[in-house]
């Protein structure tokens, strides 16, 4: 087993450690925040994520998983160093890699023998090139230091599992030294491993996100289409799924995606292509779709409606999906400052994005003339409503009753952005009911 110190405590860092002492590594995680790592000594994870308490306190106990703010002591002792910092996006769509660059000096400063360094975040192609040589400009001591790329592909909400039993595990690197570690270090998951050079690893990482946008996008673009010319997009999708060339994910129609990857790994692609003097045309009509996708409801609503001002707005769902805290791109981001400018009074309800979301939009007036309120649950938020947006489909959202809509609203009219009843249903309970890509 080896000695791991992981760098950054978010989705990416926390969950690829606290899995590596899962499996029977000696892991330290390192974090400038004191607060932070005085909380995940206790147990207490800085992220929403199913799983990942029970297993941090499992391996804190057992003493194989610890955490610190003094990264000198833990590079130095280390026999491998993941990254797993954020690269955040730039206004022009390029990755933020400032966060990789402090990381890398501190390592090359304070490491005492050879060691691999591991790129768990998503970085541009060539990135681990340019980490390896700015480590070796910066180097102090005269040992052998490798960087090798290792994307991660979890989904928030499910990423311990996705971690656990991956469908694979890419590695990139440039030696069989470097290769011959990692295989080590990921023997204990028992999973299959894909070793490829560092460039195509980098390269994996945004053609998986990117393709899984793609078809995001394109199933929305259909949906459009659906309504215009009368077809059900969720019957389409369920022709489409039975071909196994195209599968049965990512088939849902709904008002885009969001989170903190397909947002920024589709704009990256595209900016790193026209960088290299290529128009990447798919992937900028998917950043495009997914813009304009995003605020659909609204402004099916606002055909529909003279105005919102001084209207009762339910909204369900905060976050960009369910099982998640993350409000990264989430649609309620787009649509609830829409509804504010023009006067809505907005009871929201999450089940655990509240808090994240106050941050933002503290409870009471706001910008323009509108007004938000955080409430218990959705019956509260639907209680007297003139509309109802529905942005996450959260199960404690799915189990409203259709009757629910029609006996708590004042006007039962919903506007449903993830498809989650029947249309035949909704019109029965007597509802005025508008969803994605169906009549």
């Amino acid at each position: 087993m080896f000695k791991i110190a992981v760098a950054g405590t978010g989705y990416v860092g926390l969950v690829a450690g606290v899995c590596f002492a899962e499996v029977g590594h000696q892991v330290i995680c390192v974090d400038i925040d004191d607060h932070k790592v005085k909380m995940m000594k206790q147990g207490i994870s800085p992220i929403f994520e199913a799983g990942l308490e029970e297993l941090m306190r499992k391996n804190y106990k057992a003493g194989r998983l610890d955490y610190t703010t003094d990264y000198v002591s833990a590079y130095k002792a280390a026999d491998a160093i993941f990254i797993g910092v954020g690269t955040p996006e730039q206004p022009d769509g390029s990755a933020n890699l400032s966060y990789i660059a402090t990381v890398a000096r501190q390592i090359a400063e304070n490491i005492e023998k050879d060691c691999l360094v591991v790129v768990k975040s998503t970085v541009p192609v060539g990135t681990n090139d340019k980490v390896e040589q700015f480590i070796n400009d910066f180097l102090v001591n005269d040992v052998k230091v490798e960087v090798a790329s290792n994307p991660e592909f979890l989904a928030q909400g499910t990423a311990v599992y996705d971690t656990l039993h991956a469908k694979r595990i890419i590695i990139g690197t440039e030696s069989k030294w470097a290769e011959n570690m990692l295989m080590q270090i990921y023997e204990p998951f028992k999973l299959p491993i894909v070793s490829v050079n560092r460039r195509s690893a980098e390269m994996i990482k945004y053609a998986s996100n990117d393709f899984l946008a793609l078809k995001i996008s394109y199933m929305n673009d259909i949906a459009n289409l659906c309504e215009l010319v009368g077809a059900d997009i969720q019957d389409v999708a369920k022709g489409m799924s039975f071909d196994d060339r195209i599968g049965s994910k990512f088939l849902n129609a709904g008002i885009g995606y969001g989170g903190s990857c397909f947002p920024k790994d589709t704009k990256a692609l595209e900016y790193l292509a026209r960088q290299n003097g290529y128009e990447f045309r798919t992937v900028k009509a998917a950043i495009e779709v997914n813009a304009d996708q995003k605020t659909l409801l609204f402004k099916k609503a606002s055909r529909r409606l003279i105005t919102f001002h001084g209207l009762k707005v339910a909204v369900l769902g905060l976050t960009f999906k369910p099982g998640t805290d993350d409000l990264r791109e989430a649609p309620s981001l787009e649509n609830i400052p829409l509804l504010l400018e023009q006067g809505a009074d907005i009871y929201a309800y999450d089940p655990v994005g509240m808090d994240n979301f106050k941050r933002k939009y503290p409870e009471g007036a706001a910008n323009g003339s509108g007004s938000i309120t955080y409430v218990n649950g959705p019956e509260e938020a639907l209680n007297g409503a003139n509309v109802c947006f529905i942005f996450t489909e959260w199960g404690e959202i799915k189990a409203v009753k259709p009757a629910e809509y029609k006996a708590k609203m004042r006007t039962p009219l919903v506007y449903d952005g993830r498809n989650l009843y029947e249309v035949s249903t909704m019109k029965e309970a007597g509802v005025e009911y508008y969803s994605v890509g169906r009549k």
